[in-house]
């Protein structure tokens, strides 16, 4: 008796049945995590990448920060004058152009000082400034400067950009001692955004292990550790902060003043991300696999460290995010009160003392640069922030 195939015969369509079936040999030939229907298994990162990438304001922002970070670390190099030379008192923008003195397309770029045209203004007699073209300043890449270390050790007088014939070149002005505002606002960033990362560091790091212990232990620690936290959410910290870094004296090294802003700004901003993640925390250790990690035995800090952290360190990197910006704004903001930064360290808040009365601004309207600075660093690290939330929230 002969068997009967009790398939159909009738073949698929292409659309459903995908092709022909492959062989055996052919089976073997494709990996494991690559299917025919697709490009395989994809990390949570890969994900996580493949959603961010299409945000076009998140990419603005991780350019902008990576840039913001690479010309900090080599703050020196494109700097184009010694930040603490002094030249001319409050000198204006010098004039920067792709035209030689006489009006020649160059490759090369001029730059052209702020100088008296010779002309009055008709209803005020005053003498009328503009871009001197009969002295210009020849400018070019890769130039000799002043000395300095790179990376701290290596000793090297070579900058990114600067005037080939020594003078002086001010493409922002200069301050009321003659400081280039260009050169200073490149060296500040490397204090301002060190203080963003260290107090951001410090209060990710004990704002993350406080929340986590707090939620997940719960009862009379909670109780008790969350009291404090209000405690801390309600001082007023403008105040505390001004009291706290009036405790420094006057004569104290800078980097010690700078230690301890540093320590009282990571003091009194760690509150906020201990209560969000403690509310993360809460949620997650209801669900099924905590509980089954429980039944089976785990400790505590196992099932705090592979099963509650990993699934709050996708807020907790979008809260770095967004809170890096708001320090380097409190910091312009200390700095400008005279609480942040002593001489001879730069940051912006510093730089910002100078506008302090508005017959300066009035007058001397770029001593403002400064807030370029601070404006370019929060615009980046809030669409790095904001796209990265979209990107990591799965829903």
């Amino acid at each position: 008796m002969s068997k009967v195939d009790t398939r159909s015969s009738i073949p698929l369509p292409t659309d459903l049945a995908g092709g022909p079936e492959p062989t055996f040999a052919e089976e073997a030939d494709v990996p494991p995590a690559v299917s025919r229907y697709g490009s395989g298994n994809e990390t949570y990162a890969a994900l996580v990448w493949r959603r961010f990438r299409r945000s076009t304001m998140g990419m603005i922002g991780l350019v902008l920060v990576a840039l913001l970070l690479f010309v900090s670390i080599f703050a020196d190099t494109f700097a184009p004058m010694d930040p603490k030379a002094a030249n001319l008192p409050f000198a204006p923008p010098d004039t920067i152009a792709f035209e030689d003195p006489q009006g020649n397309f160059s490759l090369i770029p001029y730059v052209y000082p702020i100088g008296d045209t010779g002309e009055f203004d008709p209803v005020t007699f005053q003498p009328l400034t503009g871009a001197d073209k009969s002295n210009p300043t020849p400018t070019g890449f890769f130039v000799e400067g002043y000395s300095y270390h790179l990376l701290w050790f290596i000793p090297t007088n070579i900058h990114f950009f600067g005037s080939t014939d020594g003078r002086p070149i001010q493409l922002l002005g200069t301050d009321k001692f003659g400081r280039d505002i260009l050169s200073r606002g490149i060296v500040g960033s490397r204090i301002s955004l060190m203080i963003a990362l260290a107090v951001v560091t410090m209060t990710t790091v004990v704002g993350t292990l406080v929340g986590i212990t707090s939620g997940y232990i719960g009862g009379a620690l909670d109780a008790w550790v969350q009291r404090f936290v209000e405690f801390v959410l309600a001082f007023p910290q403008l105040p505390l902060y001004l009291a706290l870094t009036s405790l420094i004296p006057v004569t104290a090294p800078s980097n010690v003043f700078l230690t301890f802003v540093i320590f009282v700004m990571a003091v009194l901003g760690w509150a906020q991300l201990s209560r969000e993640v403690r509310s993360k925390t809460l949620a997650l250790a209801r669900i099924d696999y905590v509980r089954a990690a429980i039944a089976v035995g785990s400790s505590d800090a196992r099932i705090i460290t592979r099963h509650i952290l990993p699934n709050v360190l996708s807020h907790i990197i979008v809260a770095v995010t967004l809170a890096i910006p708001s320090v380097v704004l409190l910091e312009s903001f200390l700095g400008f009160l005279g609480f942040a930064v002593k001489p001879p360290l730069v940051s912006w808040g510093l730089m910002l003392q100078d506008t302090g009365t508005f017959s300066v601004i009035g007058s001397y309207p770029w001593i403002l640069s400064p807030v370029i600075f601070v404006l370019i660093t929060v615009f980046a690290f809030n669409a790095l922030g904001d796209g990265l939330r979209d990107a990591i929230d799965p829903y």
